[in-house]
């Protein structure tokens, strides 16, 4: 079974305003009211996705449900007015200049949700990068209920190092039919997009992303020992409004014959799929910063830890603290530390976790546990961490670079990733809403 279904897409009717219809994703800037305040003013009253969608600013105020009942009102409104008109089936080819030294490149098309889950411990062949909170699903999920159309925001990552199917298509988009190419408001840069119709194209990009499941070659790319279970999609922004609409389609497929679930919109989520590799995608690894600890104590623990997990745990002091970190060694994690005037690197030996950062975050979990007075932060840059952890009282970690490959070894091998493992691009590059599909029949 494929889990990637060609869409028929919705797109604003000839000659709307793609500059005011297209808006950053509703989980953006959600404690800066102030950029939803410009982005009502710079979309007064043209049709606008702003206008279908609910920032995330707003959830907690007291007049969500008003906001919500207008939210599909003019949904339907859309629809019925032509504003929002369907394609035949396809997928779209996207690029997206927001000021790096390259591009996204992407393609919009549809996930089976049958061959996703959120839950922790599971193994579908779609499965989050990181834990999914559950309690942040209910609201969305109110919000969808009543809705006819998705907006969504999805960026579903595929490992592909040699190129093998997003990239060749761009050497073809003379001959494809261009369906947008607008600047974005609010610092998001400019966006492209082609239509690619349902046939030999579509046929020929689905191949290619099966073909990354071949299980001997999924084995080597990971070093894996065993057969685990194949991950040839991994949810890279947008989690939450996918496991939203996974909640949503378990919810009504129970009312549906074997037939209707076969074809029913709901099942398919939209996303834009992304090769990991894609240049403009800097993966940044985000640091810890224990406070309210005993260094030397801590230190103590984690090799007790670790000799009680199987592995080995060396601590040695320097100098000074070269980062970036030294290229990882096989059979080991390092991560750098830092406490008062003293800088070191401590490597875990024959871990039993898949990547550096899960080897230190199930330790500093355990700590964490059992002393309640420390607390841990999650910081963005080095230099915050030298900053911070050289205080009294508190002690900083700093994380290897995250080689692209890891993150997925790291789903495969772990389950999730930690809670704040990486950092993938600015606020401003997130992706902007502009294309949407039918959830009701």
């Amino acid at each position: 079974m494929s889990c990637v279904s060609v869409p028929k897409i919705l797109m604003p009717k000839q000659g709307t305003d793609l500059y005011k219809w297209a808006v950053i994703a509703c989980d953006q800037y959600t404690s800066q009211p102030d950029y939803w305040e410009e982005t009502d003013r710079i979309v007064g009253d043209a049709p606008s996705t702003l206008r279908i969608t609910l920032p995330e600013v707003f959830l907690e105020q007291g007049d969500v449900a008003a906001r919500t009942d207008a939210i599909n009102r003019t949904m339907q409104q859309y629809l019925a007015d032509g504003v929002l008109t369907e394609l035949p089936a396809g997928f779209v080819l996207t690029e997206r200049y927001s000021g790096g030294a390259a591009p996204r490149r992407g393609l919009v098309a549809a996930i089976d949700l049958e061959c996703y889950e959120y839950a922790a411990g599971l193994r579908s062949l779609v499965r989050p990068t990181e834990k999914t909170i559950v309690e942040r699903i209910p609201p969305r999920l109110d919000i969808r209920r009543n809705a006819s159309v998705e907006v969504p925001h999805i960026m579903l990552l595929i490992d592909d190092p040699n190129r093998t199917v997003i990239e060749p298509m761009f050497a073809q988009t003379a001959q494809l039919e261009q369906l947008y190419s607008t600047d974005l408001m609010q610092n998001g840069g400019h966006i492209n997009g082609w239509f690619i119709p349902e046939g030999e194209l579509t046929d020929r990009l689905i191949a290619a992303m099966e073909a990354l499941s071949d299980r001997e070659a999924f084995n080597q790319k990971y070093r894996l020992t065993e057969d685990l279970p194949l991950l040839p999609f991994a949810v890279g922004d947008g989690n939450h409004s996918m496991a939203t609409a996974k909640a949503y389609w378990e919810d009504i497929k129970k009312d549906l014959s074997p037939e209707e679930q076969a074809t029913h919109p709901a099942r398919f989520a939209l996303c834009e799929i992304v090769n990991i590799h894609d240049e403009s995608l800097l993966i940044e690894p985000i640091h810890r910063v224990m406070f309210h600890v005993d260094a030397e104590d801590l230190l103590a623990a984690a090799q007790a830890f670790y000799a009680a997990n199987g592995s080995t745990c060396e601590v040695a002091f320097a100098d000074a603290l070269p980062y970036p970190l030294p290229q990882q060694q096989e059979g080991a994690h390092t991560v750098g530390f830092c406490f008062g005037a003293r800088t070191g690197l401590l490597t875990v030996k024959q871990p039993r976790w898949g990547i550096p950062l899960a080897t230190l975050q199930a330790f500093l979990d355990d700590y964490l546990a059992q002393r309640p007075e420390a607390k841990l932060d999650y910081i963005h840059g080095a230099d915050i961490v030298r900053s911070l952890g050289c205080a009294a009282g508190n002690m900083g970690f700093f994380l290897p670079d995250i080689e692209k490959n890891d993150l997925f070894r790291g789903v495969i091998l772990d389950g999730v990733l930690p809670r704040k493992t990486f950092s993938m691009g600015e606020a401003h590059e997130k992706r902007y809403y502009m294309e949407s599909k039918r959830i009701v029949r």
